[in-house]
């Protein structure tokens, strides 16, 4: 499968079944968020694999309550160390954990496995699930797993809406 191929494949799944992620494609997904760039090769980025279903279940009310979390065999934490600001005054950590989690996202999509990057998160609550330190910054959670479903392909909007070519 090509780049292309897993971008276009890659859907959000939002029902798993109780089919076990394989050690080596867990490590597979966590590998291509490792070699993910970051600002200033900081990698100041943590990924937390979460398999056990009772802390998934914590994690899941800390997701209100979606049910993918506590469903799927392992769900993502992305969090950084810190959350210092770029020179053009963005998050790095933000840029970086999102960047890392869009690699893991279409690692999946090879591997056949689906994610859902949620939005929908109290990161505070995120942080004391997984006991985190206090300066962490939980920026991203996905569930990962085999698909119970096959999502059909949400409309996107014509390139002339989003490409502005110049020169």
């Amino acid at each position: 499968m090509t780049v292309m191929e897993a971008i276009q494949a890659r859907r959000s799944v939002r029902s798993y079944s109780s089919q076990p992620v394989t050690q080596q494609e867990l490590e597979s997904v966590l590998e291509a968020g490792r070699l993910a760039p970051s600002a200033r090769n900081r990698q100041a980025w943590h990924f937390t694999a979460v398999r056990d279903a009772a802390l998934r279940e914590r994690l899941m009310a800390a997701c209100k309550d979606q049910k993918q979390v506590g469903e799927a065999p392992v769900t993502l934490v992305v969090w950084a160390e810190d959350d210092p600001l770029m020179a053009c005054g963005q998050s790095a950590s933000t840029v970086d954990c999102s960047i890392a989690l869009s690699f893991m996202l279409l690692r999946a999509a090879e591997l056949g496995l689906g994610t859902c990057w949620l939005g929908a998160f109290d990161a505070e609550q995120v942080k004391e699930a997984l006991g985190l330190p206090a300066q962490a910054v939980a920026v991203a959670v996905t569930p990962l797993g085999h698909p119970a479903e096959q999502p059909a392909a949400r409309p996107r909007k014509a390139p002339a809406e989003v490409w502005d070519v110049r020169g």
